[in-house]
């Protein structure tokens, strides 16, 4: 087990500084007018791919970094650029975790790669789990997976939402309910190969933030998938539902759906995410700060101004922190006891809106205005305290977890 440290080995500092040369002089120059045109930056994830930012193999080798410090640090570098097309970078990395967190070794082997194709062919996935219905509530979800026994293959019908990359992917990993009796432990992971009958993309979503990742309804009618395709594995997925089962009866302990499998490996890198975003709005605000002049002196110099500069600095150094802890704890198999890596998720997304008005506050009548990135910055940070589970979430999950308690 790696010894948590907040100091950077060499490696991780050169990987950082590649990072952020590539988020100044690709993302952030390209930011506005994806931004505007609200469409996948494709000649941007290009270049990310030719450089090898866009590649399995880049992301196993943060994803696998014992100190547990790659993906975050990673994250908070290409998002420092710009969170819409960050998103659009890392996307397919949802999907990819979904697979490595409950996919059989041949099934990562397998659809990982066809995730991310290469430098001359890239390609997109999706990982699609909330519904119309069915967002915080997961036990509400209506897609419907039945096994067809006789010809081995499994038999998907629903509609998702808010999918990142939904209907363009190359490769969609879809959760689905195979046991509707178990509520969200009756729920299953699957493939949808590429160019899957059935599959197609229903709306595209014009948002507020975040406008250069694609977001769409995913549509699935009768889409038949082979057996191989459900994550885990058939036998695997019939003892997880049988001990389901029997805790059910037994009023037992709470079991852990494929999704929530998911979304708990990502929580600490979302949190990445929103401290990147916090983070270049506060550079923003701090040079504006100390170049622009009021009353003949810069407005740093006014306490009302300067105080709440430190603020924002303290409270960003804080979620990183806690980014940092929780992910080191989740390369080394700590548990979250304490539900660190909501806890991760929760303070920095809540600090990256902060941060991000009091940086439009600091600019004043520049900062609402679009020839000034803080308002992007503003509007991009909406989006951590709402997907991948809300704050609110986020707090049920800690306080269950601190007390306990069904609390509701």
């Amino acid at each position: 087990m790696a010894e948590f440290t907040m100091e950077l080995n060499d490696e991780q500092k050169e990987v950082r500084d590649w990072l952020h040369g590539f988020a100044a002089d690709v993302i952030r120059p390209a930011a506005a007018e994806w931004d505007e045109r609200e469409e996948t930056p494709w000649p941007v994830i290009q270049e990310a791919a030719k450089v090898g930012i866009y590649s399995l193999d880049f992301y196993a080798q943060q994803y696998f970094d014992q100190t547990g410090l790659g993906i975050p640090m990673a994250m908070e570098e290409l998002f420092w650029g710009d969170a819409g097309i960050a998103l659009s970078i890392v996307g397919t990395g949802l999907a990819a975790v979904g697979v490595l967190a409950n996919g059989t070794e041949e099934q990562i082997g397998t659809w990982v790669p066809q995730m991310y194709g290469d430098a001359n062919d890239v390609k997109l996935a999706a990982f699609c789990s909330s519904e119309p219905d069915a967002g915080s509530d997961v036990a509400s979800m209506r897609t419907r997976a039945v096994y067809d026994e006789a010809k081995d293959e499994w038999v998907i019908n629903g509609t998702k939402t808010w999918a990142t990359n939904g209907g363009i992917a190359n490769v969609h990993v879809v959760v689905a309910v195979v046991d509707a009796d178990l509520g969200s432990k009756g729920h299953a992971s699957f493939i949808v190969p590429p160019n899957t009958p059935g599959l197609s993309q229903g709306q595209k979503f014009k948002k507020h933030g975040i406008r250069a990742s694609h977001t769409a309804e995913v549509i699935l009618d009768n889409v038949r998938v082979p057996g191989s395709c459900l994550l885990g594995g058939k036998e695997k997925l019939d003892e997880r539902l049988a001990r389901a089962r029997e805790r059910a009866k037994a009023g037992g302990e709470r079991v852990k759906n494929a999704a929530m499998a998911t979304f708990e490996a990502s929580r600490p890198a979302v949190g990445a995410m929103a401290v990147g975003t916090a983070r270049a709005a506060y550079e923003v605000a701090l040079d504006y700060a100390m170049t622009r002049e009021q009353f003949g002196r810069p407005i740093i110099d006014n306490q009302g101004v300067a105080f709440q500069l430190a603020e924002m600095r303290t409270q960003i150094d804080a979620a990183r922190l806690l980014v940092w802890r929780a992910s080191w704890m989740a390369i080394n198999g700590k548990p979250f006891t304490a539900a660190e890596g909501s806890m991760s998720k929760l303070f920095a997304s809540e600090t990256s809106k902060k941060v991000t008005a009091q940086a439009i506050q600091i600019l004043g009548g520049n900062g609402y205005t679009r020839e000034y990135p803080v308002e992007r910055m503003h509007r991009d940070s909406a989006i951590y305290t709402i997907f991948e589970g809300t704050s609110e979430i986020q707090r049920l999950v800690i306080a269950r977890t601190l007390s306990g308690m069904p609390i509701r």
